[in-house]
């Protein structure tokens, strides 16, 4: 099992940078790829950003040159920069780990005022 807990949302203007947190614990070990979703009511859930444990990336158009996604493996945690923030970047954004299944996150709203 493996859980994620994450942070780091909130309240920002257009133009603004927020960073989201997502603290993995359990079988940590048995990861291969974390990442962030987000999801709009009414719209299906979007890949934002993923990290493979061998360090690949992989970026959703709408975030390319805006958004940074990182990891430290002493803390177990992913992280996603966000950069030059639009309205249209407001959703719930939810982690992921894939391992030999999928976990996610409660989620943690970011919202993007003009």
């Amino acid at each position: 099992q493996v859980q994620l807990v994450e942070s780091g949302g909130g309240l920002v203007q257009a133009g603004g940078s927020l960073r989201l947190s997502c603290a993995a614990s359990g079988v940590t070990f048995s990861i291969n790829v974390m990442g962030w979703y987000r999801q709009v009511p009414g719209k299906q859930r979007e890949r934002v950003a993923t990290l493979t444990s061998g360090g690949s990336t992989n970026y959703a158009d709408s975030v390319k040159g805006r958004f940074t996604i990182s990891r430290d493996n002493d803390k177990n945690t992913v992280y996603l920069q966000m950069n030059s923030l639009k309205p249209e970047d407001t959703a719930v954004y939810v982690c992921h780990a894939l391992s030999s299944r999928v976990y996610w996150g409660q989620g943690t709203q970011v919202t993007v005022s003009s």
